[in-house]
């Protein structure tokens, strides 16, 4: 146990950081672990899931809990993992015909007069 003054408020408030750093860590493990569970199972609420879990990233990013650059892999790896689960092949049967576009002829733009003074 510290003697000085100082040395126990310290003391206090490491505990008080520790306290509020796990919270952090145990949110972020928490989304990032039902995202991957919902990436899996194919389900709808992915999506949601995902904003949240890129949330808690910034979040621990924020507070120094995790180092920007890896709270950005991380945040690219969400992405990444969402965007590799919702692509789905598109049938044949369900696609139609599209005619494509004619290309428009652009006006060309009208001269401005200048008055010589």
């Amino acid at each position: 146990m510290p003697i000085i003054a100082s040395a126990k408020k310290r003391v206090r408030t490491a505990n008080k950081a520790a306290i509020r750093n796990s919270k952090t860590k145990r949110t972020l493990k928490g989304a990032l672990k039902a995202f991957h569970h919902a990436i899996v199972g194919g389900k709808k609420e992915a999506k949601e899931l995902q904003s949240k879990a890129q949330s808690a990233v910034d979040t621990a990013a924020k507070k120094g809990i995790m180092h920007k650059n890896k709270a950005a892999r991380k945040k690219s790896q969400i992405a990444k993992a969402a965007k590799a689960s919702s692509t789905k092949p598109v049938a044949k049967a369900t696609k139609k015909a599209v005619a494509p576009k004619k290309a428009t002829a652009k006006k060309a733009p009208a001269k401005k007069s200048t008055a010589k003074k």
